[in-house]
């Protein structure tokens, strides 16, 4: 599968972005599909996962800020980020087809190219 993930951009402090990630090639419909990021320096870290079934999970850094959600007919998953914080900022990388071993995800292979998100104070 391929992944395409575009919508990053600057923002401010408090500020909204909604990434998107689209996906070619798989069944996009039967995978559970999730967001990392990576800021420099430092880990590619989980921030939020959607299962076939729309149940979510996310990191306790992002619960009630940002929302995952998905369209299986635009083979599309979507982020939506709100109230962004400058620790926000980092290279936002979709996956798709992972799996959870109790409260661990492990992601695959298959990851989009990422895309940039910078949160200014």
């Amino acid at each position: 599968v391929q992944l395409q993930a575009s919508g990053g951009g600057a923002v401010q402090t408090g500020g909204s972005l909604r990434l998107s990630c689209a996906a070619s090639g798989g069944i996009f419909s039967i995978d559970t599909m999730a967001w990392y990021r990576q800021a420099p320096g430092n880990l590619r870290e989980f921030v939020a996962s959607v299962s076939n079934g729309d149940s979510t999970n996310y990191h306790d850094s992002v619960k009630g800020r940002f929302t995952i959600s998905r369209d299986n007919a635009k083979k599309t998953v979507y982020l939506q980020m709100n109230s962004l914080k400058p620790e926000d900022t980092a290279v936002y990388y979709c996956n798709a087809g992972g799996h959870y071993i109790g409260s661990y995800f492990y992601p695959t292979s298959s990851w989009g190219q990422g895309t940039l998100v910078t949160v200014s104070s």
